[in-house]
Protein backbone atom coordinates (compact mmCIF):
# COMPACT_ATOMS: atom_id res chain seq x y z
CA UNK A 1 0.00 0.00 0.00
CA UNK A 2 1.28 3.76 -0.64
CA UNK A 3 2.00 6.39 1.39
CA UNK A 4 -1.25 8.17 0.21
CA UNK A 5 -3.50 5.40 0.51
CA UNK A 6 -2.37 4.40 4.18
CA UNK A 7 -2.13 7.73 5.05
CA UNK A 8 -6.35 8.43 3.65
CA UNK A 9 -7.39 5.53 5.32
CA UNK A 10 -5.46 6.90 8.80
CA UNK A 11 -7.68 9.85 8.26
CA UNK A 12 -10.51 8.36 7.06
CA UNK A 13 -10.70 5.76 10.41
CA UNK A 14 -9.76 8.31 12.54
CA UNK A 15 -12.22 10.65 11.39
CA UNK A 16 -15.32 8.77 12.00
CA UNK A 17 -14.02 7.40 15.29
CA UNK A 18 -13.89 11.37 16.16
CA UNK A 19 -17.51 11.41 15.05
CA UNK A 20 -18.36 8.17 17.23
CA UNK A 21 -16.74 9.56 20.17
CA UNK A 22 -18.51 13.50 19.73
CA UNK A 23 -22.11 12.21 19.43
CA UNK A 24 -21.49 9.32 22.28
CA UNK A 25 -20.04 12.45 24.20
CA UNK A 26 -22.52 14.80 23.06
CA UNK A 27 -25.78 12.96 23.87
CA UNK A 28 -24.50 12.46 27.72
CA UNK A 29 -24.27 16.14 27.69
CA UNK A 30 -27.37 16.49 26.54
CA UNK A 31 -28.85 14.04 28.55
CA UNK A 32 -27.58 15.97 32.01
CA UNK A 33 -28.99 19.48 30.26
CA UNK A 34 -32.08 18.37 29.81
CA UNK A 35 -33.45 15.93 32.05
CA UNK A 36 -31.10 17.77 34.98
CA UNK A 37 -30.19 13.64 35.93
CA UNK A 38 -27.01 11.91 34.41
CA UNK A 39 -28.32 8.40 35.24
CA UNK A 40 -32.52 8.74 34.24
CA UNK A 41 -34.04 7.14 31.84
CA UNK A 42 -30.36 5.64 31.10
CA UNK A 43 -30.03 1.68 30.02
CA UNK A 44 -26.49 0.51 30.44
CA UNK A 45 -25.43 4.40 29.91
CA UNK A 46 -27.11 4.71 26.37
CA UNK A 47 -28.93 8.03 26.43
CA UNK A 48 -31.87 8.57 24.44
CA UNK A 49 -33.01 10.81 21.59
CA UNK A 50 -33.19 9.02 18.83
CA UNK A 51 -29.20 7.76 19.66
CA UNK A 52 -29.05 4.64 17.52
CA UNK A 53 -30.09 6.05 14.08
CA UNK A 54 -27.98 9.23 15.26
CA UNK A 55 -24.95 7.63 15.59
CA UNK A 56 -25.36 5.81 12.25
CA UNK A 57 -26.29 9.34 10.17
CA UNK A 58 -23.76 11.67 12.49
CA UNK A 59 -20.57 9.78 11.04
CA UNK A 60 -21.51 9.60 7.62
CA UNK A 61 -22.86 13.30 8.00
CA UNK A 62 -18.84 14.28 8.96
CA UNK A 63 -17.70 12.22 6.50
CA UNK A 64 -19.78 14.07 3.45
CA UNK A 65 -18.68 17.33 4.51
CA UNK A 66 -14.81 16.74 5.60
CA UNK A 67 -15.06 15.56 1.42
CA UNK A 68 -16.33 18.64 0.29
CA UNK A 69 -14.16 20.32 2.30
CA UNK A 70 -11.37 18.37 0.32
CA UNK A 71 -9.37 17.06 2.80
CA UNK A 72 -9.19 14.01 1.18
CA UNK A 73 -7.70 15.36 -2.05
CA UNK A 74 -4.00 15.63 -1.06
CA UNK A 75 -3.98 13.65 1.78
CA UNK A 76 -0.17 13.90 2.08
CA UNK A 77 0.43 17.57 1.49
CA UNK A 78 -1.30 18.41 4.96
CA UNK A 79 0.11 21.23 7.45
CA UNK A 80 -0.71 21.72 10.86
CA UNK A 81 -1.85 25.01 9.73
CA UNK A 82 -3.99 23.69 6.77
CA UNK A 83 -5.51 20.89 9.29
CA UNK A 84 -6.70 23.73 11.82
CA UNK A 85 -8.37 25.97 9.33
CA UNK A 86 -9.72 23.11 6.98
CA UNK A 87 -10.78 20.96 10.56
CA UNK A 88 -12.20 24.40 11.99
CA UNK A 89 -14.24 25.28 8.84
CA UNK A 90 -15.60 21.61 8.60
CA UNK A 91 -16.33 21.65 12.27
CA UNK A 92 -18.93 24.64 12.12
CA UNK A 93 -20.75 23.64 9.11
CA UNK A 94 -21.32 19.77 10.88
CA UNK A 95 -22.55 21.51 13.87
CA UNK A 96 -25.09 24.49 12.73
CA UNK A 97 -26.62 21.96 10.26
CA UNK A 98 -26.83 18.90 12.72
CA UNK A 99 -28.10 21.06 15.41
CA UNK A 100 -30.66 23.08 13.05
CA UNK A 101 -31.68 21.30 10.30
CA UNK A 102 -30.64 17.47 11.11
CA UNK A 103 -31.70 15.62 14.16
CA UNK A 104 -32.44 17.79 17.29
CA UNK A 105 -35.54 19.25 17.90
CA UNK A 106 -35.82 19.67 21.34
CA UNK A 107 -38.18 22.60 22.51
CA UNK A 108 -36.40 25.76 23.33
CA UNK A 109 -36.88 26.64 26.37
CA UNK A 110 -33.64 28.67 27.21
CA UNK A 111 -31.84 30.44 24.38
CA UNK A 112 -29.39 31.06 26.25
CA UNK A 113 -28.90 26.89 27.20
CA UNK A 114 -29.23 26.13 23.47
CA UNK A 115 -27.01 28.01 22.21
CA UNK A 116 -24.22 27.00 25.01
CA UNK A 117 -25.04 23.21 23.69
CA UNK A 118 -24.44 24.02 19.90
CA UNK A 119 -20.89 25.82 21.25
CA UNK A 120 -20.62 22.85 22.99
CA UNK A 121 -21.16 20.62 20.06
CA UNK A 122 -18.74 22.38 18.50
CA UNK A 123 -15.98 22.77 20.86
CA UNK A 124 -16.06 18.82 20.36
CA UNK A 125 -16.51 18.25 17.12
CA UNK A 126 -13.40 20.56 16.85
CA UNK A 127 -11.00 19.30 19.46
CA UNK A 128 -11.27 15.50 18.73
CA UNK A 129 -11.05 15.69 15.06
CA UNK A 130 -8.00 17.83 15.15
CA UNK A 131 -6.30 16.39 18.02
CA UNK A 132 -6.34 13.28 15.74
CA UNK A 133 -5.59 14.73 12.66
CA UNK A 134 -2.17 16.19 14.03
CA UNK A 135 -1.53 13.24 14.99
CA UNK A 136 -1.21 11.67 11.76
CA UNK A 137 -0.12 14.96 10.34
CA UNK A 138 2.92 14.48 11.97
CA UNK A 139 3.84 11.41 11.41
CA UNK A 140 3.57 11.90 7.81
CA UNK A 141 6.25 14.88 8.45
CA UNK A 142 8.06 12.89 10.07
CA UNK A 143 8.50 10.10 7.99
CA UNK A 144 9.48 12.71 5.49
CA UNK A 145 12.04 14.07 7.51
CA UNK A 146 13.80 11.03 8.36
CA UNK A 147 13.31 9.94 4.10
CA UNK A 148 11.62 6.61 5.08
CA UNK A 149 8.74 8.43 2.54
CA UNK A 150 10.10 10.43 -0.25
CA UNK A 151 8.87 11.34 -3.63
CA UNK A 152 10.83 10.40 -6.20
CA UNK A 153 11.34 12.87 -8.83
CA UNK A 154 13.12 12.95 -12.25
CA UNK A 155 14.50 15.90 -13.99
CA UNK A 156 13.96 15.94 -18.09
CA UNK A 157 16.78 17.76 -19.42
CA UNK A 158 20.44 17.49 -18.84
CA UNK A 159 21.66 21.39 -18.92
CA UNK A 160 22.75 23.91 -16.83
CA UNK A 161 19.32 24.71 -15.34
CA UNK A 162 18.91 21.12 -14.75
CA UNK A 163 21.75 20.62 -12.62
CA UNK A 164 20.67 23.90 -10.72
CA UNK A 165 17.16 22.46 -10.10
CA UNK A 166 18.33 19.14 -8.81
CA UNK A 167 20.60 20.53 -6.03
CA UNK A 168 18.30 23.34 -5.02
CA UNK A 169 15.32 20.28 -4.69
CA UNK A 170 18.07 17.74 -2.78
CA UNK A 171 19.20 20.94 -0.69
CA UNK A 172 15.68 22.13 0.38
CA UNK A 173 13.37 19.74 0.22
CA UNK A 174 12.74 17.12 3.21
CA UNK A 175 10.27 15.43 0.38
CA UNK A 176 11.17 14.82 -2.89
CA UNK A 177 14.53 12.68 -3.48
CA UNK A 178 16.16 13.42 -7.17
CA UNK A 179 16.42 10.38 -9.10
CA UNK A 180 18.10 11.32 -12.03
CA UNK A 181 18.04 12.78 -15.60
CA UNK A 182 16.11 12.01 -18.78
CA UNK A 183 17.47 13.68 -21.49
CA UNK A 184 14.68 15.15 -24.09
CA UNK A 185 16.49 14.29 -27.20
CA UNK A 186 17.50 10.79 -28.10
CA UNK A 187 21.23 11.66 -29.43
CA UNK A 188 21.77 13.15 -26.18
CA UNK A 189 20.66 10.24 -23.85
CA UNK A 190 24.59 9.09 -23.99
CA UNK A 191 25.63 12.03 -22.62
CA UNK A 192 26.63 11.81 -18.33
CA UNK A 193 26.15 14.79 -16.63
CA UNK A 194 28.72 16.28 -14.72
CA UNK A 195 26.60 16.12 -11.15
CA UNK A 196 25.82 13.67 -8.53
CA UNK A 197 22.96 12.63 -10.02
CA UNK A 198 22.94 10.08 -12.98
CA UNK A 199 21.35 10.02 -16.07
CA UNK A 200 18.38 7.83 -16.25
CA UNK A 201 17.89 7.42 -20.42
CA UNK A 202 15.61 9.53 -22.52
CA UNK A 203 12.29 10.40 -23.12
CA UNK A 204 11.48 7.77 -25.59
CA UNK A 205 12.00 5.18 -22.56
CA UNK A 206 10.36 7.58 -19.85
CA UNK A 207 7.30 4.62 -19.41
CA UNK A 208 9.93 1.83 -18.53
CA UNK A 209 12.03 4.37 -16.09
CA UNK A 210 8.72 5.91 -13.97
CA UNK A 211 8.10 1.85 -13.22
CA UNK A 212 11.63 1.30 -12.70
CA UNK A 213 12.13 3.93 -10.41
CA UNK A 214 8.59 4.30 -9.09
CA UNK A 215 8.48 7.92 -10.21
CA UNK A 216 6.08 9.94 -8.69
CA UNK A 217 7.09 13.69 -10.47
CA UNK A 218 9.19 15.13 -12.95
CA UNK A 219 10.43 18.54 -13.34
CA UNK A 220 11.06 20.18 -16.92
CA UNK A 221 13.94 22.03 -16.78
CA UNK A 222 15.15 22.71 -20.37
CA UNK A 223 18.36 25.54 -20.78
CA UNK A 224 16.54 26.50 -24.57
CA UNK A 225 13.20 28.52 -24.24
CA UNK A 226 11.32 26.53 -27.21
CA UNK A 227 7.76 26.05 -26.31
CA UNK A 228 7.18 23.60 -28.88
CA UNK A 229 9.43 21.18 -27.22
CA UNK A 230 8.41 22.18 -23.65
CA UNK A 231 4.35 21.27 -24.90
CA UNK A 232 5.62 18.31 -27.04
CA UNK A 233 7.64 17.15 -23.95
CA UNK A 234 4.01 17.85 -21.37
CA UNK A 235 2.01 15.97 -23.83
CA UNK A 236 4.71 13.22 -23.80
CA UNK A 237 4.38 12.75 -20.01
CA UNK A 238 0.54 13.57 -19.52
CA UNK A 239 -0.55 9.85 -19.75
CA UNK A 240 1.73 8.85 -16.80
CA UNK A 241 -0.48 9.53 -13.46
CA UNK A 242 2.19 11.58 -12.21
CA UNK A 243 2.78 15.27 -11.08
CA UNK A 244 4.42 17.62 -13.93
CA UNK A 245 6.01 20.47 -13.27
CA UNK A 246 8.65 23.10 -15.31
CA UNK A 247 10.86 25.77 -14.67
CA UNK A 248 8.99 29.29 -14.84
CA UNK A 249 9.56 31.67 -17.21
CA UNK A 250 9.16 35.40 -17.00
CA UNK A 251 5.61 35.17 -18.59
CA UNK A 252 4.34 32.57 -15.81
CA UNK A 253 6.12 34.58 -13.08
CA UNK A 254 4.11 38.13 -14.12
CA UNK A 255 1.10 36.23 -14.32
CA UNK A 256 0.69 34.36 -10.89
CA UNK A 257 1.04 31.22 -12.35
CA UNK A 258 4.31 30.19 -10.91
CA UNK A 259 4.62 28.99 -7.19
CA UNK A 260 7.48 28.46 -5.11
CA UNK A 261 7.27 25.46 -2.78
CA UNK A 262 10.00 25.67 -0.47
CA UNK A 263 12.64 28.80 -0.24
CA UNK A 264 15.73 28.15 -1.58
CA UNK A 265 14.07 26.34 -4.72
CA UNK A 266 13.18 28.26 -7.81
CA UNK A 267 9.89 29.04 -8.99
CA UNK A 268 7.63 26.01 -10.35
CA UNK A 269 4.55 25.76 -12.57
CA UNK A 270 2.36 22.43 -11.98
CA UNK A 271 0.61 21.08 -15.08
CA UNK A 272 -1.19 19.06 -13.57
CA UNK A 273 -2.85 20.47 -9.96
CA UNK A 274 -6.34 22.51 -10.84
CA UNK A 275 -6.46 26.04 -10.34
CA UNK A 276 -9.29 25.49 -8.17
CA UNK A 277 -9.10 25.08 -4.20
CA UNK A 278 -9.39 21.48 -3.18
CA UNK A 279 -12.89 22.14 -1.44
CA UNK A 280 -13.91 24.09 -4.18
CA UNK A 281 -12.78 20.66 -6.69
CA UNK A 282 -15.25 18.76 -4.35
CA UNK A 283 -18.35 20.89 -4.51
CA UNK A 284 -18.21 20.71 -8.05
CA UNK A 285 -17.79 17.06 -8.55
CA UNK A 286 -20.76 17.04 -5.65
CA UNK A 287 -23.18 19.08 -7.92
CA UNK A 288 -21.93 17.08 -11.14
CA UNK A 289 -23.17 13.78 -9.76
CA UNK A 290 -26.59 15.74 -8.14
CA UNK A 291 -27.47 17.61 -11.19
CA UNK A 292 -26.62 14.40 -13.34
CA UNK A 293 -28.67 12.00 -11.89
CA UNK A 294 -31.48 14.62 -11.62
CA UNK A 295 -31.58 15.63 -15.07
CA UNK A 296 -31.41 11.59 -16.29
CA UNK A 297 -34.14 10.79 -13.90
CA UNK A 298 -36.34 13.77 -14.95
CA UNK A 299 -35.82 13.76 -18.52
CA UNK A 300 -36.72 10.20 -18.60
CA UNK A 301 -39.78 10.61 -20.55
CA UNK A 302 -38.09 13.04 -22.65
CA UNK A 303 -35.18 10.72 -23.26
CA UNK A 304 -37.86 7.73 -24.76
CA UNK A 305 -39.54 10.34 -26.74
CA UNK A 306 -36.60 11.49 -28.63
CA UNK A 307 -35.18 7.74 -28.99
CA UNK A 308 -38.50 7.09 -31.35
CA UNK A 309 -38.63 10.26 -32.74
CA UNK A 310 -34.61 9.38 -33.89
CA UNK A 311 -35.58 5.56 -34.57
CA UNK A 312 -38.42 6.53 -37.20
CA UNK A 313 -36.86 9.51 -38.80
CA UNK A 314 -33.76 8.11 -40.20
CA UNK A 315 -32.09 4.17 -40.45
CA UNK A 316 -29.40 3.60 -37.79
CA UNK A 317 -29.26 3.65 -33.70
CA UNK A 318 -30.22 5.99 -31.51
CA UNK A 319 -27.01 6.72 -29.39
CA UNK A 320 -23.62 7.61 -31.08
CA UNK A 321 -20.58 6.80 -29.34
CA UNK A 322 -17.35 8.74 -30.43
CA UNK A 323 -13.90 8.32 -28.87
CA UNK A 324 -12.22 11.74 -27.02
CA UNK A 325 -9.42 12.07 -25.03
CA UNK A 326 -10.41 13.59 -21.66
CA UNK A 327 -8.45 13.87 -18.59
CA UNK A 328 -5.16 13.44 -18.54
CA UNK A 329 -5.68 12.28 -22.46
CA UNK A 330 -6.98 9.22 -21.55
CA UNK A 331 -9.23 7.96 -23.93
CA UNK A 332 -13.20 7.65 -23.70
CA UNK A 333 -16.54 7.33 -25.40
CA UNK A 334 -18.86 10.00 -25.49
CA UNK A 335 -22.44 9.59 -25.64
CA UNK A 336 -25.02 11.30 -27.68
CA UNK A 337 -27.94 11.38 -29.39
CA UNK A 338 -27.33 10.34 -32.97
CA UNK A 339 -27.81 13.30 -35.12
CA UNK A 340 -26.63 12.48 -38.40
CA UNK A 341 -27.20 9.72 -41.05
CA UNK A 342 -25.92 6.53 -40.24
CA UNK A 343 -22.21 6.20 -41.58
CA UNK A 344 -21.89 9.91 -42.43
CA UNK A 345 -18.03 9.90 -42.17
CA UNK A 346 -17.38 6.70 -43.96
CA UNK A 347 -14.28 6.52 -41.50
CA UNK A 348 -12.75 9.74 -42.49
CA UNK A 349 -13.59 12.61 -39.86
CA UNK A 350 -15.13 15.00 -40.89
CA UNK A 351 -16.04 18.57 -39.27
CA UNK A 352 -19.61 19.69 -38.83
CA UNK A 353 -21.00 22.82 -40.06
CA UNK A 354 -24.51 24.57 -39.22
CA UNK A 355 -25.68 23.60 -42.61
CA UNK A 356 -24.17 20.24 -42.70
CA UNK A 357 -26.54 18.18 -45.00
CA UNK A 358 -25.46 14.91 -43.38
CA UNK A 359 -27.40 16.16 -40.26
CA UNK A 360 -31.28 14.68 -40.06
CA UNK A 361 -34.76 16.39 -39.83
CA UNK A 362 -34.50 15.46 -36.20
CA UNK A 363 -30.41 15.98 -35.70
CA UNK A 364 -31.14 19.87 -36.92
CA UNK A 365 -34.13 20.55 -33.73
CA UNK A 366 -31.47 18.39 -31.23
CA UNK A 367 -28.73 20.41 -32.32
CA UNK A 368 -30.53 23.58 -32.34
CA UNK A 369 -31.38 23.19 -28.60
CA UNK A 370 -28.37 21.54 -27.78
CA UNK A 371 -30.85 18.32 -26.66
CA UNK A 372 -28.39 15.91 -28.64
CA UNK A 373 -26.14 16.17 -25.50
CA UNK A 374 -28.14 14.92 -22.57
CA UNK A 375 -26.53 11.47 -22.73
CA UNK A 376 -23.33 12.94 -21.81
CA UNK A 377 -24.82 13.60 -18.53
CA UNK A 378 -24.21 9.59 -18.55
CA UNK A 379 -20.43 10.52 -18.82
CA UNK A 380 -20.71 13.14 -15.78
CA UNK A 381 -21.79 10.17 -13.87
CA UNK A 382 -19.05 7.91 -14.44
CA UNK A 383 -16.66 10.75 -13.72
CA UNK A 384 -15.54 10.95 -17.19
CA UNK A 385 -16.76 14.08 -17.72
CA UNK A 386 -18.06 17.26 -15.83
CA UNK A 387 -20.91 19.52 -16.22
CA UNK A 388 -18.81 22.49 -17.06
CA UNK A 389 -15.28 21.96 -18.25
CA UNK A 390 -13.20 22.07 -21.48
CA UNK A 391 -15.46 20.74 -24.60
CA UNK A 392 -13.30 17.00 -25.46
CA UNK A 393 -11.99 16.34 -28.91
CA UNK A 394 -11.16 13.69 -30.96
CA UNK A 395 -6.99 12.43 -31.65
CA UNK A 396 -7.10 13.04 -35.44
CA UNK A 397 -8.19 16.77 -34.29
CA UNK A 398 -6.08 16.98 -31.64
CA UNK A 399 -2.94 16.21 -33.67
CA UNK A 400 -4.05 18.94 -36.23
CA UNK A 401 -4.84 21.41 -33.07
CA UNK A 402 -1.54 20.75 -31.51
CA UNK A 403 0.62 21.77 -34.91
CA UNK A 404 -0.85 25.33 -34.37
CA UNK A 405 -1.37 25.65 -30.89
CA UNK A 406 1.06 23.02 -29.25
CA UNK A 407 -0.14 23.87 -25.63
CA UNK A 408 -3.77 22.31 -26.62
CA UNK A 409 -1.97 19.78 -23.74
CA UNK A 410 -2.53 21.86 -21.22
CA UNK A 411 -6.07 21.22 -20.56
CA UNK A 412 -6.06 17.91 -19.82
CA UNK A 413 -5.24 18.50 -16.14
CA UNK A 414 -9.47 18.56 -15.57
CA UNK A 415 -11.97 17.15 -16.74
CA UNK A 416 -13.63 18.01 -20.02
CA UNK A 417 -17.27 19.35 -19.80
CA UNK A 418 -20.52 19.45 -21.67
CA UNK A 419 -20.23 22.67 -21.90
CA UNK A 420 -18.09 25.74 -22.18
CA UNK A 421 -17.27 28.92 -22.86
CA UNK A 422 -15.72 28.05 -26.67
CA UNK A 423 -19.16 26.64 -27.99
CA UNK A 424 -21.33 29.39 -26.67
CA UNK A 425 -19.08 31.91 -27.97
CA UNK A 426 -18.26 30.63 -31.27
CA UNK A 427 -20.75 27.79 -31.71
CA UNK A 428 -20.19 24.32 -33.62
CA UNK A 429 -16.43 24.88 -34.79
CA UNK A 430 -16.61 23.92 -38.45
CA UNK A 431 -12.59 24.87 -38.88
CA UNK A 432 -9.33 24.30 -37.30
CA UNK A 433 -9.34 27.63 -36.80
CA UNK A 434 -12.36 27.58 -35.14
CA UNK A 435 -11.08 24.71 -32.69
CA UNK A 436 -8.08 26.26 -31.33
CA UNK A 437 -10.20 29.68 -30.87
CA UNK A 438 -12.49 27.31 -28.90
CA UNK A 439 -9.11 26.16 -27.10
CA UNK A 440 -8.43 29.26 -25.89
CA UNK A 441 -11.51 30.27 -24.77
CA UNK A 442 -11.14 26.76 -22.37
CA UNK A 443 -7.65 27.99 -21.09
CA UNK A 444 -8.97 31.51 -20.05
CA UNK A 445 -11.49 29.29 -18.10
CA UNK A 446 -8.92 26.65 -16.69
CA UNK A 447 -7.03 30.10 -15.26
CA UNK A 448 -10.49 31.39 -13.95
CA UNK A 449 -11.80 28.32 -12.90
CA UNK A 450 -14.10 28.59 -10.21
CA UNK A 451 -17.81 27.82 -9.03
CA UNK A 452 -18.74 31.27 -10.10
CA UNK A 453 -17.36 30.77 -13.01
CA UNK A 454 -19.29 27.58 -13.62
CA UNK A 455 -22.49 29.13 -12.64
CA UNK A 456 -21.90 31.96 -14.75
CA UNK A 457 -21.33 29.61 -17.71
CA UNK A 458 -24.18 28.00 -17.00
CA UNK A 459 -26.43 30.86 -17.25
CA UNK A 460 -25.16 31.40 -20.77
CA UNK A 461 -25.82 27.93 -21.57
CA UNK A 462 -29.54 27.82 -20.44
CA UNK A 463 -29.48 31.37 -22.56
CA UNK A 464 -28.46 28.92 -25.45
CA UNK A 465 -30.62 26.76 -25.18
CA UNK A 466 -33.83 28.37 -24.87
CA UNK A 467 -32.94 30.60 -27.55
CA UNK A 468 -32.24 27.66 -29.80
CA UNK A 469 -28.68 29.36 -30.94
CA UNK A 470 -26.83 25.93 -30.31
CA UNK A 471 -25.91 26.01 -34.19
Amino acid sequence: MSPKQSSLLKYLFFDILSAFVVWVLFMYFRQIVNDGKLFEHVQVFIPKYNFFSSLLVYPIFCLFVHWLSGFYINPLSHNKTSDFLTTFSSSIIISITIFFLLLLDDVVVDYQQYYYSLLVLLGLQLSITLAFRLIITSKIQYNYRRKRWSINTAIVGDGSNAQRIAGEIQMNSDRNTIIGFVSERRQRASKQAHTAFPMLGDLSQIEKLIEQHRIEEVIIALDENDEQRLYSIINTLFRFNIEIRFTARIHEILTGSAEVQRPGISPLVSITSPSMPDWQICVKRFFDISISAFSLSILSPLLLLFSIWIKIDSRGSVFYKQERLGRNGIPFDILKFRTMKAGAENGLPQLSSAHDERVTSAGKILRKYRLDEIPQFWNVLKGEMSIVGPRPERRYYIEKIMQSAPYYCLIYKIRPGLTSWGPIRIGYSDSIEKMIERLNYDLVYMDKMSLMVDLKILLLTFEVIFRGKGV
